[in-house]
């Protein structure tokens, strides 16, 4: 691997921090001239996919497009919790159940479940699941939370609920060979807005040393691949800086405290109503700073200068540059495990 960083230039080395948004129906012409001009190290399917052929298709075209430059191929993502959010659901992919429902079942059937659907995911080409969501919903607060609860999208209502399925679910994935990325840490269970559409989104209650942080150790210890971070702000773990910005959150808390060494990924930086006001490049630079490894946009037009302010910044600054290189190297580490980069 080590030969591998050293054969990229910086800029292809920052293109593998980024994950960039297509359409899951088919590749638009733009996306896919961004795709062979920056080869981002991911791409992540967007809306509702069609049929296993069709989406097999749009994997192969994408995937075609970003090419495998140095013997690294892309991690290719969706969102398949299941319920409201399932975005392969056409013909030939099972209709997934709510994660409210899977979090009646026992540990053994999840585990079976999630291994068939990730045999789906495989199968067309996807390698990357991102989920289980590890977030709690307290009953005291159930629908009211937008971006989980009126979404059917927790297993539970309370921290011992919720950690037995996520786990589950994590290593069904694994038995298919498909990663996955438990989120949105530290919890989404308790605001009130959903950060894709509402800016200003703040949890006044969650601490380092919350029990509801259960679930993504639970995530963590099964072997999850990835740890998602949110884009809300915590006010009782570092109030100045959303999650996804925030050292606190992801270095002393997600790696220090829980002891977690993977690869850690942001919510969408793209086009969320929560980053809207901030520049497109330093959401790249600050959640890499921050110890963030790969950032999502779901905005294919936005990989561009999200990689020009990786490179920039790291020409300018020898601290931020060993800290893209560690992201690098981690992100490249996990790719040669799960036998998308071929060292020969």
């Amino acid at each position: 691997m080590s030969k591998v960083i050293a054969a990229m230039p910086l800029r292809d080395q920052a293109a593998q921090l980024v994950m960039s948004g297509v359409r899951a129906t088919g590749v638009r012409s733009s996306e896919k001239a961004v795709l062979r001009a920056q080869q981002p190290g991911g791409v992540l399917l967007m809306g509702a996919g069609g049929s296993v052929r069709e989406v097999r298709r749009v994997v192969d075209t994408a995937t075609t497009a970003v090419g495998q430059a140095y013997g690294v191929q892309p991690l290719v993502a969706a969102d398949q919790e299941g319920g409201k959010v399932q975005r392969l659901k056409g013909s030939g992919f099972e209709r997934i159940p709510s994660a409210r429902e899977q979090g009646g079942w026992t540990s053994e059937r999840l585990t079976a479940k999630a291994a068939a659907w990730g045999r789906e995911l495989a199968g067309v080409g996807v390698n990357v699941d991102l989920a289980p969501v590890a977030d709690v919903v307290p009953d005291s607060i159930g629908d009211r939370n937008e971006p989980i609860g009126a979404l059917d999208r927790n297993f539970g209502s309370t921290a011992n609920a919720t950690s037995g399925p996520v786990a589950a679910f994590v290593r069904g994935m694994n038995q298919a060979g498909v990663m996955t990325s438990v989120k949105h840490f530290p919890g989404l269970g308790r605001v009130r807005g959903n950060t894709d559409f509402s800016a200003g989104v703040v949890d006044r209650v969650t601490r380092r040393d919350d029990p509801l942080l259960a679930p993504f150790a639970a995530g963590i210890a099964a072997g999850t691949d990835m740890v998602m971070i949110a884009t809300a702000t915590y006010e009782r773990i570092d109030p100045d800086q959303r999650a996804v910005f925030s050292p606190i959150v992801i270095r002393e808390l997600l790696r220090g405290d829980l002891g977690y060494g993977g690869v850690v990924i942001s919510d969408d930086l793209g086009v969320a109503a929560e980053v809207k006001a901030v520049p497109v490049g330093q959401r790249a630079t600050r959640f890499v700073a921050a110890g963030g490894d790969i950032v999502i946009t779901a905005d294919a037009g936005l990989v561009r200068p999200m990689v020009d302010a990786l490179v920039a910044k790291a020409g300018d600054d020898p601290a931020f540059a060993k800290r893209l290189t560690e992201s690098v190297q981690r992100v490249l580490a996990l790719k040669e495990r799960r036998e998308l980069v071929d060292c020969g």
